[in-house]
């Protein structure tokens, strides 16, 4: 098989939640576990550090990646879903892994992944597995695709466990509360391996700390960590004064991410590499500490976090695409100066649009939109559903087209803004 055959058969033969939605999630571990038998248990020849949470965890997971990459260690990150390329998904210091990689270990193991009916993720996990090992990864930062107890990255034991925050979504498979949720998340706890929490909230705290007490595991708040004191825009980069809580030091660090959300992303991500300096066989200096936050994005190439794709009129780009990131981008839509607002809007059926929808701004035109997946929501019934909460405009079924009707549209100081979906962000870019 060439590398594009190789990859219809991963998209087209093996489920993948990604296309197909709840049919192609197959919680449990015991095909992965199998898998990775098969290959020898690669997962275990380097350190990772284990990454789940509603929002955010993207970022984090590229903070810490670019961090360690700062402090010497040869990094894998894994990731999903991928923008543009599937390579995407698997890096080592940030590096996408070659095509020809994938297209040998589709060959050497397709018999074994077909009698095992893995799904999409299962196989893409252990192929990040299976490279990391074998480029000689030192540490690897690893993202939870959804959930956390039943999700296929859960067979690692790893030195540090993060959870970023909890929010409604996916409620279909996790659970219809935020405790379900938590639960669910919960689910990455092991047993003596400490757990640090982005962000606290008293209606989940309870469940992360009677399951880390079962598992004899310390619970880290990244907010009595650290906390940011002060946070400015200046072009493509912010800036924050961030102050440790233990020693009263400060920090004065730059970030290459956009996005006000941001401030919660790097108070997480530096408790987490304070941990691992100062509790783990990891050794990482102020200084790589630094400028890995400085070069976040340039070092994993990380897209489409309050991306600005335009300056006159300004486009910006975001996948938040669940009630929990969809406030934070309304209240930046709101603080950006702009003249008229146009949205080019897109949604996959399974969002809870009853708790997004309101929270988008009223006075903009839209374009409501839809991606190329069995699982986007077509925009005609889109415009209906919005249209009752008061979001008005026209339906551009193709996202480049509704993209370009936009830019028609939009005078030198009006603001486009392209998001509600990953995949609408990902054909715009």
């Amino acid at each position: 098989m060439n590398y594009n055959q190789t990859l219809e058969f991963l998209f087209q033969s093996l489920p993948a939640f990604e296309s197909q939605g709840a049919s192609g999630y197959k919680p449990g571990l015991e095909r992965i576990t199998a898998f990775c038998r098969h290959l020898g248990n690669p997962q275990r020849n380097f350190f990772t550090i284990h990454v789940a949470g509603t929002n955010g965890k993207g970022s984090v997971a590229h903070i810490i990646a670019s961090v360690l990459q700062q402090a010497g260690y040869r990094t894998g990150l894994f990731t999903s879903p991928h923008l543009q390329d599937f390579r995407e998904r698997i890096r080592v210091d940030g590096e996408m892994i070659p095509k020809q990689k994938v297209v040998n270990f589709v060959d050497k193991h397709h018999d074994k992944m077909v009698e095992l009916k893995l799904s999409f993720f299962e196989m893409t996990a252990a192929l990040a597995f299976d490279y990391f090992a074998q480029s000689d990864v030192e540490v690897a930062v690893i993202e939870t695709g959804l959930g956390g107890r039943l999700d296929a990255t859960n067979i690692i034991v790893p030195i540090l466990s993060v959870i970023t925050n909890i929010g409604l979504e996916h409620t279909a498979l996790l659970g219809d509360t935020l405790q379900k949720i938590a639960t669910e998340k919960a689910g990455i706890i092991k047993k003596s391996i400490p757990v640090l929490i982005g962000e606290a909230d008293n209606r989940y705290n309870d469940v992360f700390e009677q399951v880390a007490a079962a598992n004899k595991s310390k619970v880290i708040y990244a907010e009595q960590v650290f906390r940011c004191e002060e946070q400015r825009n200046e072009g493509n980069r912010q800036f924050f004064r961030m102050r440790r809580t233990r020693d009263e030091r400060e920090f004065d660090v730059e970030l290459d991410l956009q996005g006000n959300y941001q401030r919660r992303n790097i108070v997480t991500a530096s408790a987490a590499v304070d941990f691992l300096h100062e509790e783990t066989p990891l050794t990482i200096s102020r200084r790589a500490y630094i400028e890995g936050l400085r070069c976040a994005a340039a070092n994993t190439a990380l897209q489409g976090r309050w991306q600005k794709l335009a300056e006159a009129p300004l486009t910006i780009c975001d996948t938040g695409h669940n009630a929990h990131g969809i406030a934070w981008v309304a209240e930046q839509l709101k603080a950006t100066p702009h003249k008229e607002l146009y949205c080019v809007i897109g949604f996959v059926r399974d969002k809870d649009l009853a708790h997004i929808l309101p929270l988008l701004p009223r006075e903009a035109h839209y374009i409501f939109t839809q991606a190329h997946t069995e699982r986007a929501l077509p925009a005609g019934e889109l415009t209906e559903k919005a249209a009752i909460y008061g979001l008005h405009g026209e339906a551009v079924p193709e996202v480049t087209a509704a993209v370009a009707r936009a830019r028609e549209l939009a005078a030198p100081e009006d603001m486009i803004f392209i998001g509600g979906s990953t995949y609408v962000v990902a054909e715009a870019l």
